[in-house]
């Protein structure tokens, strides 16, 4: 009601023109509608900005389509097959093999990394971690016989001892090998041995395999207070050191046996390094002892990251309390031949004992002894524990979309001044993939989702520097980080090998084909022409470790290596002098691979792979594969239980059946367990149904994704973007739908329920770790609550892909 006008005022004042305004008339009966209306146009302009933002550059970058703002897939890809070189792989193997670079001894080089790849493009950091590792300070191995004839003292009574042999714990200098005579070269021990000063008599025990040591026990063989000499292989081999502090041996001295070159041996005919393909018979093997299959990492910081002034946990029985070092075969013949003729042949134990003798024409017998009363070893091993810098060297490259991240990484530390093929191989490919992804860069290329190069410190003490780093951003990586791909060798040889997470299978498999194979006995074949296609599962023993097992993120791990076994092969597939002072860069071009050419090979085979995963706008993983793959993976297991039923051998290969510890007695209901396998297989199917549907709408996707989209249908491209994020975030986060907080029964900081090294091998992969370890100790009641734990995990990732 518009306002009186004051008539009195109006009386005393000159009339002028008055303008009465109207109330304003209301629009809409309520403000609420109003709100709505321009909380729906803001909506709309996001909508918008979101899908030119995002939407276009699923298309953009989709393989196969033309130009974007930057470059095509197709132009990507060709990048990364024509940057690599052989000449350039060269220079940098070169340059990592110069000189030695042990854990925590290598600062320059990963400052060297680093300003490489800054010079390539790529923004790189050095990050550092407070590590408990080991270095050498002294050793000794003497073979003492007693001389009844001598007497220290006549009135004492006591008997002297004099040195039969003086091991020399040195590899040969070659004069064709410069580094091998290199002053400040690493002498020969164990990381994170214990240090000590031995005398006792000695046993050998094959290769020191948890089966190993109980065919000694039922032979009635002594192993209380000796000293175990056993051969390298099969094994992790801190776990043969392990088994030997368990049952109270006080030492452990091990070597490579020849006899398990297959037959690129000198005893064939065959010339050793450098003259030729077979071992050097001083070449020893370093390595570590540390219990890797309980816990990779820092001993001190178990399930959390090594920085400074944190808290630090005892290390007992995460590695060894009994000294042990390495040892050439060379060493190991008068040891071995003092054996003969005391305690029962090797041939008489079992099958498994009369496996790759490769010493019996240097005149050892392999009896197992123990040593007669007059024969004795002092094992002497001095080292120096300290809390010292690991330097791990991070590039990134942003990608549009922050939260869907792609790690790859190789080791850059080694045991000796080589290691042209563990792990220099590797980290000069994966020098030269990131030197591809720079020219990718100069050229406009932005990628689609964020990369992580890593170039990691202290591999080999216990995969330390990766360990620590996935500790550290754990939250971060669970929460972004869809796969970790992994090259440690990435040449020894010319057979193509694979270690992945199933959800990794179809990426593998597709970008075989497209590189060249170094070997083409056919011209135009490609490394998946000449692959027998054979993907294995993940165990550990290198950086996937803690991305996988502790993580839950799908890994993978790949290279080539010899394939001595190979009859044709026999002159051209050299023996890998691996850990030893011989795998050199002198060895890797002459040898190993002469021309640099799978050095090339594996970076265009790298890059293309990373590429795949970063840029394709479905992220190209296959639940499918994984769904057949825990269906074998239960059938096998369960198989082992039938075999246990019906008291027949347990079908698998050797390693993995010499690994299996005794059972001390059956605990639970076996017949019960059996029908529990029930609930097992239906929630396999379960997770199979849900996998084939969402593979089948992932793929509906990625088709529509291909196609053009005209500007003006951005309502279509928002329905699609949002489509896609949630088909992709289903596929990220699947592999951690198997973690289990608990962890695996002693050794908690295992999480994955369905992929682990094995307990008593370290290396090999175990599948349902958990159900497998209580079966085989037949603790069946356990057993069966592995099975829930598994059925829970398997239907959980059944329902977070509906």
């Amino acid at each position: 009601m518009p306002p009186r006008h004051n008539m009195e005022s109006t009386e005393r004042t000159p009339l002028i023109a008055t303008v009465v305004v109207a109330a304003p008339r209301q629009r809409y009966r309520h403000n609420f509608v109003r709100r709505t209306c321009t909380a729906i146009l803001v909506c709309a302009l996001a909508a918008v900005t979101v899908v030119f933002l995002f939407g276009p550059r699923y298309h953009a970058h989709y393989p196969h389509h033309g130009k974007s703002n930057a470059i095509s897939f197709k132009e990507l890809q060709d990048i990364l097959l024509d940057t690599p070189k052989e000449e350039t792989a060269r220079e940098w193997s070169r340059y990592y093999t110069s000189g030695p670079h042990l854990a925590g001894k290598n600062y320059s080089q990963a400052q060297w990394t680093q300003e490489r790849w800054v010079e390539f493009g790529i923004k790189a950091e050095i990050v550092a971690y407070d590590t408990y590792i080991n270095y050498p300070l002294g050793h000794r191995l003497a073979l003492y016989e007693k001389d009844a004839s001598s007497r220290l003292d006549p009135s004492s009574g006591v008997d002297a001892w004099k040195v039969k042999f003086e091991a020399s714990l040195e590899e040969d200098v070659l004069e064709s090998d410069p580094t091998t005579g290199l002053e400040n070269r690493v002498p020969t021990f164990h990381g994170y041995s214990a240090s000590g000063n031995v005398t006792a008599p000695f046993v050998y025990v094959n290769y020191g395999t948890y089966q190993d040591y109980e065919d000694l026990i039922r032979a009635n063989v002594s192993l209380k207070g000796k000293i175990a000499i056993a051969k390298y292989g099969g094994i992790f081999r801190g776990l043969k050191v392990k088994r030997a502090q368990d049952l109270g041996m006080v030492g452990a001295v091990l070597y490579t046996d020849p006899g398990d070159d297959g037959p690129v041996t000198e005893e064939n005919g065959i010339a050793t390094y450098p003259d030729g393909p077979a071992r050097h018979p001083s070449s020893v093997q370093r390595g570590s002892t540390q219990f890797l299959s309980l816990a990779p990492g820092d001993p001190t910081t178990p399930g959390y990251p090594s920085k400074p002034g944190v808290p630090r946990q005892p290390v007992d029985g995460a590695i060894p309390s009994i000294p042990s070092i390495p040892i050439s075969y060379l060493d190991a013949i008068p040891i071995l031949a003092a054996l003969n003729g005391h305690g029962p042949s090797a041939k008489d134990i079992n099958v498994y004992w009369r496996k790759n003798l490769g010493l019996k024409y240097k005149g050892v017998e392999y009896n197992i002894g123990p040593s007669p009363d007059n024969l004795v070893l002092n094992l002497v091993n001095e080292q120096e524990y300290v809390t010292t810098p690991l330097w791990n060297v991070i590039g990134v490259v942003n990608g549009t979309i922050s939260d869907e991240v792609v790690v790859i990484g190789n080791h850059r530390d080694a045991w000796i001044a080589g290691g042209a093929g563990d792990p220099n191989s590797g980290s000069a490919a994966l020098n030269e993939v990131i030197r591809s992804f720079g020219k990718a860069i100069e050229k406009g290329w932005k990628p689609l989702r964020t990369i992580v190069f890593a170039s990691w410190d202290g591999e080999e003490y216990g995969l330390v520097g990766s360990t620590e780093w996935v500790e550290e951003y754990l939250p971060w990586l669970s929460h972004a980080n869809i796969a970790y791909v992994n090259v440690d060798v990435a040449t020894t040889g010319p057979t193509f090998h694979a270690s992945a997470s199933p959800l990794l299978n179809k990426v593998l498999h597709e970008v075989v084909s497209l590189v060249p194979s170094p070997n083409q006995t056919i011209p135009g074949q490609t490394i998946g022409d000449l692959w027998d296609g054979r993907i294995h599962t993940m165990g550990s023993g290198s950086d996937f470790t803690a991305f996988q097992d502790f993580a839950g993120i799908p890994s993978i791990d790949m290279g080539f290596s010899p394939n001595p076994s190979m009859p044709e092969n026999t002159a051209d597939t050299p023996i890998y002098q691996y850990h030893s002072n011989y795998d050199s860069f002198h060895w890797m071009e002459t040898f190993g691979d002469p021309g640099f050419h799978y050095h090339a090979a594996v970076a265009k085979l790298w890059g293309l792979f990373t590429a795949r995963l970063v840029e394709a706008p479905v992220i190209p993983l296959n639940s499918t594969d994984y769904a057949i793959a825990i269906g074998k993976y239960i059938s096998a297991v369960e198989d082992k239980l039938d075999a246990v039923m019906t008291g027949t051998a347990i079908k698998g290969d050797d390693i993995e059946i010499r690994a299996r510890p005794n059972a001390v007695g059956a605990t639970g209901n076996i017949n019960d367990l059996k029908v529990s396998f029930k609930r097992l297989h239906k929630a396999s199917s379960s997770f199979s149904s849900a996998a084939e549907a969402h593979d089948a709408f992932a793929a509906e996707l990625a088709w529509e994704a291909e196609k053009h989209i005209p500007w003006w249908k951005f309502l279509w491209k928002l329905k699609l973007f949002y489509r896609i994020r949630r088909v992709n975030n289903k596929y990220k986060y699947l592999e951690r739908q198997f973690l289990y907080k608990e962890g695996l029964d002693g050794r908690s900081w295992f999480k994955h329920v369905i992929f682990a090294p094995g307990l008593w091998t370290g290396y090999a992969g175990a599948v349902f770790p958990g159900l497998d370890e209580a079966i085989a100790v037949k603790d069946y009641s356990n057993a069966q609550r592995w099975i829930e734990i598994i059925e829970t995990t398997i239907f959980k990732a059944s329902k977070s892909l509906e």
